[in-house]
């Protein structure tokens, strides 16, 4: 009996762990209900500091002024309903105020949408100054949805909540994640993205 009880719990420990592993990709789109699953193409963008590797995106330096980012940059889309999700952890940030994620109105006023963090874990949206959430500490993973209803409205969840909605001009947009210095920001900063994904309706 004994060597089939270690059996069963090296069996459960293993089903167990294969779950927590998988956990991330168990959530879904929020707001469900009708979403087509879309794969847009992207290129990467590295400027000043900025350094990309894979999905890892880091500023290497503490500089305050000049263009500062390693993003990516993925495929523009007009009309419709769109949705982003992703992880992000900061596994390191002796700077402050970087932008993690971009809603880009292309034909527009350009950074339409900026979710940033400062020092300590504060995640805000840079126009307007709106407090999302204090879970972007490091260390920590956090859950990231826009859903865009181009002419009507973008909201923002954080870990599966919704935390900021403003109102969307119609045009062309494109969605941007990574690491980016804002006009008040500086780095250093190290960003590593998973399980990113895109939906439309």
């Amino acid at each position: 009996m004994l060597p089939r009880l270690r059996t069963l719990t090296t069996v459960t420990t293993a089903l167990c762990a294969t779950s927590l592993l998988a956990a991330p990709n168990a959530f879904a789109e929020v707001e469900p209900g009708g979403w087509q699953s879309v794969s847009p193409s992207f290129t990467e963008q590295e400027r000043g500091c900025g350094q990309i590797d894979g999905l890892t995106f880091r500023l290497t330096c503490s500089t305050a002024s000049g263009d500062q980012r390693a993003e990516r940059r993925y495929a523009t889309y007009t009309g419709g309903t769109r949705q982003f999700e992703g992880y992000f952890r900061i596994t390191g940030l002796s700077g402050t105020r970087i932008s993690l994620k971009q809603t880009f109105h292309e034909s527009g006023s350009g950074p339409y949408f900026m979710l940033a963090v400062e020092r300590g874990g504060r995640l805000y949206a840079v126009h307007g100054g709106t407090t999302l959430s204090n879970a972007g500490t490091v260390g920590a993973t956090v859950r990231v949805n826009t859903v865009h209803q181009v002419g009507n409205e973008h909201r923002t969840y954080i870990n599966g909540s919704l935390k900021h909605t403003y109102d969307s001009p119609g045009g062309s947009f494109y969605d941007k994640f990574g690491a980016y210095r804002t006009n008040s920001g500086n780095g250093t900063a190290t960003v590593e993205w998973s399980n990113v994904r895109f939906w439309r309706k």
